[in-house]
């Protein structure tokens, strides 16, 4: 078997975070998504967004990778207000220390290779090393493979939902919380 690892992206992974995205939305999200939503994908802004990402000082960009092949990618740092608020708005106690997975991908052909727990036990460390104690992610509620994933790693739904609109589609999302001191097993 190839070698899998998990690094920080640069900027010379831009085009592949992208195609990974492209690739991903279109396998496993098309139908949650609407055909705008993943024309979008098909933008230069894209790739611009992308860079801008992993430019960015508080975002933490991973990239996952089995033998030579970029296959999913990661990005995490600290929670913003409206995405740790509870439904009425207020903010819980320990909202400063607060993390957030943003985006975490696998392509759905290298999938169940570890690849998603490599990713999300490298994004957990870098968010317990900026003072985060928890972190929280958002997931479409029909996604029952993502939603597994964070479960197994003992992240669970804290009862807030969101719901967004594609200009097509409406998704509703789960928030989950879990804990960041997060070990991949031997």
């Amino acid at each position: 078997m190839a070698t899998a690892e998990v690094r920080s992206a640069t900027v010379e992974d831009v085009p592949e975070i992208a195609r990974i995205q492209r690739d991903t939305w279109r396998t496993a999200y098309a139908e949650l998504l609407g055909p705008r939503a993943l024309g979008e994908l098909d933008s230069d802004g894209i790739e611009q967004r992308w860079a801008a990402a992993i430019g960015h000082p508080d975002t933490g960009v991973y990239v996952a990778f089995e033998g030579d092949f970029a296959v999913g990618f990661c990005v995490a740092g600290p929670a913003p207000e409206d995405d740790v608020a509870a439904a009425d708005g207020s903010l819980p106690e320990d909202a400063g220390e607060v993390g957030l997975i943003a985006t975490m991908l696998v392509e759905p052909r290298w999938g169940r290779r570890g690849h998603g727990g490599r990713l999300l036990a490298t994004a957990a460390a870098s968010l317990r090393s900026a003072g985060a104690h928890r972190a929280v992610a958002w997931v479409a509620q029909s996604d029952s493979a993502s939603l597994a994933f964070y479960r197994r790693a003992g992240w669970q739904p804290d009862g807030t939902v969101r719901v967004l609109d594609t200009g097509e589609k409406t998704i509703r999302e789960i928030r989950l919380t879990g804990g960041v001191d997060l070990h991949l097993a031997e």
